[in-house]
């Protein structure tokens, strides 16, 4: 069943192209990716597609009855209201019946009203959804449902917006890089749940493992053109290889017919017969295809490094705290040449502070960071670069020189650095303020580079980088002869970087683990299972165990539900009891709430008599 097609739909801005006659549709359960490179467009297809931004031509279907959901990069949400306010202001119609028994459960003399509420529950199938929300919540580390929205982080606000979504459960995904922000715990438990629900995805993102495990086919634009493969990302690695060697092969085929027509061209005299103007006609669309040979992309930089010492950064048992949340606590460290660390953990374990504390720009509560004379440090931190009103791309890179010194006595302009670093000639003159997130990370990671760093630090740096860019990244790192530190959540990336991992564990702990990411994910696997398994041996009997394991699956749905009705019940009953404890019914209304008295010690009773016909059966 087609979802949505994007017809032949078009964009420009003034005389730059975005992309032209664009089609594709997406069917359901469907997981697609979009790649292409930053500034191609890919942000603005998504607006269009979700009604944010008109197309110049073409238009976009969506099926009529078909819900659908749009994770953006900017965050819609209302900064009064709390997490859990932020939750039940979505029109689901079960989140609202799941607010109106919380609310009744608040008013238990209203038998009315929560009454109304309880078979709401019931008829709507809440109890299992209410559950199920919260550990969306819970996996998205949103637990604290009290606080505003204006109070949370960038990256709290980011994942509200993904939670909301989850919860809704809309027909048809959209996503625009649903990983940023998430730590490696939340991105595994994300990959995991998309993976196992029936959903339809149409997604952004730069995360290699998460296409290969989510997506069952790919979407590249390329060129302006786009193409389709029917798979996950080593099936589109592996076609996009087999497409490009087809049209190498064909403009190689292309530039020797096309010496072969020049050369016929040249003998023709003015006056041509209607054949040899055909022939000419032929002779243009050959000269397009030889000359349309890609450009591999490549960034080439030979780093004028200084050479380094013996003595490298060492780190004497530094500590960091802010008031009670443990940082670092009497850690010690001595880097060595060549060293490829990669730092993981959860959010708020501190990795990014570990950077701040080690070149100087948090300080430390005690130890001391003691670094080589010859050590230069290259600090890629997440706050990007910040440009001046007005500034031009090239502007940025003048800044640091006209020339700048490479190895062996070199120089290079600006610009052909810039263009080192897939800038073309017309993007150089480009505003920095028109500049995709992709492309403002890749001018600010050149201006990092070209200070000749022999200590480089990066800090999240695939974020926002398309993956033909990271990829250029990652072959240029691969020959990077300095130390490397980095942090960062794309585990594709550190697998092919890091030799060793730093693992911050919280409270100030952190682990040396000698390894890449696979390396480490794969021993904390074993790790788990070895511990199952030995908890497995402790126990008695599983249905001694598990207090359900002698009923059906619908008798364990109602043993669990009953429960909470006897809590709730006991609840009313207790607040009636009081009022009447401490003489605050009135007169006219003893008799009422007597009654009411009764008929929830009555409720409770019957309920109870059930509770324990249940517990028999499970004793049985």
């Amino acid at each position: 069943m087609n979802y949505l097609s994007v017809e032949n739909i078009s964009k420009s801005f003034g005389e730059r192209t975005l992309f032209e006659n664009i089609s594709f549709g997406i069917n359901k359960d469907q997981k697609i990716a979009f790649i292409a490179k930053n500034g191609s467009g890919k942000t603005t297809i998504m607006s269009i597609i979700n009604g944010l931004d008109e197309p110049d031509t073409g238009n976009v279907v969506l099926r009529k009855g078909i819900k659908m959901a749009f994770l953006s990069q900017n965050n819609n949400l209302q900064e009064e209201l709390t997490i859990e306010e932020s939750i039940f202001a979505s029109d689901n119609e079960t989140l609202k019946v799941i607010e109106a028994y919380e609310k009744a459960l608040e008013n238990p003399e209203d038998e009315e009203t929560y009454q109304k509420a309880f078979d709401g529950m019931d008829r709507h199938n809440a109890w299992d959804f209410e559950t199920q929300y919260r550990q969306i919540l819970f996996k998205l580390k949103l637990e604290d449902f009290d606080l505003k929205v204006k109070n949370l982080s960038g990256g709290q606000q980011k994942r509200l917006s993904l939670a909301i979504i989850l919860i809704n459960r809309p027909d048809l995904l959209i996503l625009d890089e649903p990983t940023n922000h998430l730590d490696l715990e939340m991105i595994e438990w994300l990959e995991s749940y998309f993976t196992k629900e029936n959903i339809t995805l149409f997604m952004v993102t730069h995360d290699r493992f998460f296409l290969e495990r989510v997506c069952n086919e790919i979407i590249e634009l390329d060129n302006g053109k786009l193409y389709q493969y029917k798979g996950n990302y080593s099936y589109y690695l592996e076609k996009k290889e087999e497409r490009i060697a087809s049209e190498n092969s064909s403009v190689d085929k292309a530039q020797n017919l096309f010496v072969k027509e020049l050369e016929w061209m040249r003998r023709q005299p003015k006056a041509r017969t209607t054949k040899s103007k055909s022939r000419q006609d032929d002779f243009y669309d050959i000269k397009e295809k030889a000359q349309s040979r890609r450009k591999e992309n490549k960034v080439e930089l030979e780093i004028n490094m200084e050479r380094m010492g013996s003595k490298i950064i060492e780190l004497h048992k530094i500590s960091k705290k802010f008031k009670d949340h443990v940082i670092m606590d009497n850690f010690s460290f001595d880097f060595q040449r060549g060293e490829r660390i990669g730092i993981i953990g959860k959010n708020g374990t501190g990795k990014s502070t570990f950077l701040n504390l080690l070149t100087g720009v948090t300080p430390l509560d005690s130890g001391k960071v003691s670094m080589g004379e010859t050590i230069k440090v290259g600090y890629y931190t997440q706050s990007g670069i910040n440009p001046k009103p007005g500034q031009r791309v090239i502007d940025v890179i003048k800044e640091y020189g006209e020339f700048i010194p490479l190895m062996k006595g070199k120089l290079i302009s600006a610009s052909q650095l810039l263009e080192r670093f897939l800038f073309d000639a017309k993007k150089q003159y480009d505003f920095v303020d028109r500049l995709s997130g992709g492309e403002l990370k890749r001018l600010y990671l050149c201006t990092v580079l070209i200070q000749n760093p022999n200590f480089l630090i990066l800090d999240e740096p695939t974020n926002d980088l398309d993956i033909v860019t990271l990829n250029v990244l990652e072959s240029f790192l691969l020959d990077y002869p300095g130390c490397l530190l980095v942090v960062s959540h794309d585990r594709y990336f550190m697998d092919k970087i890091v030799d060793h991992l730093f693992i911050f564990r919280g409270d100030g702990v952190v682990e040396d683990f000698p390894g890449n990411y696979s390396d480490f994910r794969a021993y904390e696997d074993s790790t788990d299972v070895a511990q199952k398994e030995e908890n497995k041996a402790d126990k008695k009997d599983w249905k001694q165990n598990n207090p359900t394991g002698n009923l059906t699956f619908n008798e364990q749905k109602e043993y669990q539900k009953i429960e909470k009705e006897i809590k709730d019940l006991e609840v009313q009953k207790i607040k009636i009891e009081q009022l009447f404890t401490e003489g605050k019914v009135e007169e006219s209304k003893v008799l009422n709430k007597a009654k009411e008295l009764e008929n929830i010690i009555s409720k409770m009773e019957e309920k109870e008599e059930r509770w324990f016909e249940l517990s028999a059966k499970i004793e049985g």
